[in-house]
């Protein structure tokens, strides 16, 4: 998977990454979140989901010490990162603010 996801989070576009575990309740009200967002901004971004129990090399890789844990990349480069549940209008705010 580590060669996989860089070279996703390497693409020049936004890529949304969520970090999050099947046992997790906020991780869960993520989802429908992220279907949202991904239906407003279809293109615009891409959103993938790994799981930290199947890829604790990558949650140890970015300290992800907590789940859900969002963050967002361009070109290999972390633009953001949030741990915690987000509404639907404040993420997609913060994707279309760095779209420039």
């Amino acid at each position: 998977m580590n060669a996989k996801f860089n070279e996703i989070i390497n693409a020049n576009h936004l890529v949304l990454v969520d970090f999050y575990a099947d046992w997790c309740g906020p991780c869960k009200m993520m989802s429908p979140i992220l279907q949202e967002v991904k239906t407003t901004l279809q293109d615009t971004v891409k959103i993938i989901k790994i799981n930290v129990d199947q890829h604790q090399d990558l949650a140890a890789h970015f300290m992800v010490r907590g789940v859900p844990t969002l963050m967002l990349f361009k070109s290999g480069k972390m633009l953001w990162r949030q741990s915690g549940v987000l509404s639907t209008t404040d993420l997609i705010k913060i994707i279309e603010s760095h779209l420039k």
